[in-house]
């Protein structure tokens, strides 16, 4: 006879049956269906919040254009909107203007067979975090808390990330670890959840609730040594983690785990070559090493870039990232690199006694950047944009440096993560370890 079927391994696809297997009286291992819907109703799941006195991002869904337009007075720009059905974020976008939200939402009414939009507020300039926990239902296991490099608002699956975090106070991972056991007990979690928060101002926003395992199970379980399915499948069939005999805690190893996403764009030339909410990677690598730097150095190596150790970085940050870039601008000037900036991020580097080429954008004419980069004389690029048409312009810069292999950041926590690398493999060599060895040290 059969004990029952584990909807929690497969992503978003088997919770959308769950309700169906219900129906035919066939038995769900581990967290209930009743669970999997509070978790996955945006009304329902904004109750438990309000419950929890937890912070979430302000949101609400529409129909049609005209409550749309309302509810983005209400909330205010920049936007996050999707459909309600999709998976991966698919169709998902970040919106700037009123005239950006007539268009999607023309568009998504189009496809939507009369299922409502989602629209919530973007937080920029936000950290993301990724948990991942084991509940069974009295006690909740932290299996790992991953900082994402990128900021939030790029999909998870395409953002680079760590673990353990390397920015966060221990004050932020303690409420964390709080309110991750709050909500897997609320929820009546009985196996794996995943988590995702936004950590702006010192403040936690919880931007979604995964009653299952998410693609970040295979990196943290590889990261710690801890088979986290077997445990968690364990629970499912009415172990209690107490009796599993878990580590106490991930943070206790000597090492730093970086995962990065592998993009696709080099395969197909002329597609939009720009990261967002929806998901784009087809891959994920990883770099292990005792330090950040080293291991986010690895991780890029493992997803086919080279970090030069000479040469020319193109550098162009949005304004309110030019007073942070100028520490690193002096990182990549002390490792002997050669500076080239467009007029506007040239301005504050002269300012501040930093030497720098200045060069054309795209659409200021020639010479300009794009042929420096098709002349061999660029690097790396930090490009950080805000705005629809900033992303529009950076499309061409992008594609082109995936063209030519050249190592492209565009936030300026990848900036700094790369700046530290770089700093690194100037003063020492790679050492190749087993992941065994880190693990068991």
């Amino acid at each position: 006879s059969l004990a029952g079927v584990i909807v929690q391994l497969g992503g978003q696809t088997p919770l959308n049956i769950a309700k169906k297997l219900e129906e035919f009286k066939i038995p769900i291992l581990g967290t209930s269906q009743t669970s999997i819907d509070i978790a996955e109703n945006r009304e329902k799941f904004k109750e438990i919040i309000f419950k929890l006195k937890l912070l979430q991002p302000k949101n609400d869904t529409c129909k049609n254009l005209s409550e749309a337009k309302i509810i983005a007075k209400r909330i205010g720009f920049p936007l996050v909107i999707r459909p309600s059905y999709v998976l991966g974020g698919r169709a998902m976008e970040i919106i700037y203007n009123m005239s950006d939200l007539e268009n999607y939402i023309n568009k998504a009414i189009e496809v939507s067979d009369n299922n409502s939009i989602l629209i919530d507020q973007y937080l920029e300039n936000a950290i993301e975090v990724d948990v991942d926990a084991i509940c069974d239902g009295e006690t909740v296991y932290i299996a790992g808390i991953m900082e994402h490099i990128e900021e939030a608002g790029i999909h998870s699956g395409d953002s680079a990330c760590v673990l353990p975090p390397q920015n966060l106070s221990d004050a932020i991972l303690n409420t964390i670890k709080k309110q991750t056991k709050t909500l897997a007990l609320e929820l009546n979690i009985i196996g794996l959840i995943n988590i995702q928060f936004a950590i702006k101002d010192n403040f936690i926003y919880l931007l979604e609730v995964n009653p299952r395992g998410s693609r970040t199970l295979p990196f943290v379980a590889k990261a710690t040594g801890i088979p986290i399915v077997k445990f968690a499948s364990k629970v499912m069939i009415g172990k209690k983690l107490k009796s599993l005999k878990l580590p106490i805690n991930y943070t206790n190893f000597n090492h730093v785990s970086v995962k990065e996403a592998v993009l696709p764009f080099s395969r197909f030339p002329g597609c939009e070559a720009y990261l967002g909410p929806e998901m784009k990677s087809t891959g994920e690598v990883m770099g292990i090493d005792k330090d950040f730097p080293i291991a986010f150095a690895k991780s890029q190596i493992a997803s086919g870039l080279v970090l030069p150790r000479k040469g020319n970085i193109f550098i162009s940050v949005k304004d309110s990232d030019k007073m942070t870039i100028i520490e690193i601008c002096k990182r990549f000037v002390s490792l002997g690199f050669n500076l080239i900036s467009t007029s506007g991020t040239a301005k504050l580097m002269i300012k501040n006694k930093i030497p720098v080429d200045i060069t054309n954008k795209i659409t200021e004419g020639k010479p300009n950047i794009l042929d420096l980069m098709l002349s061999d004389e660029i690097q790396l690029i930090i490009n950080t944009i805000e705005g629809r048409i900033s992303t529009k312009d950076s499309i061409e810069l992008r594609q082109n440096a995936i063209l030519n292999n050249i190592p492209y950041y565009s936030t300026l926590a990848e900036a700094k993560a790369v700046s530290y690398s770089m700093e690194k493999l100037n003063s020492s060599e790679l050492d190749i370890k087993s992941i065994q060895s880190y693990i068991n040290s």
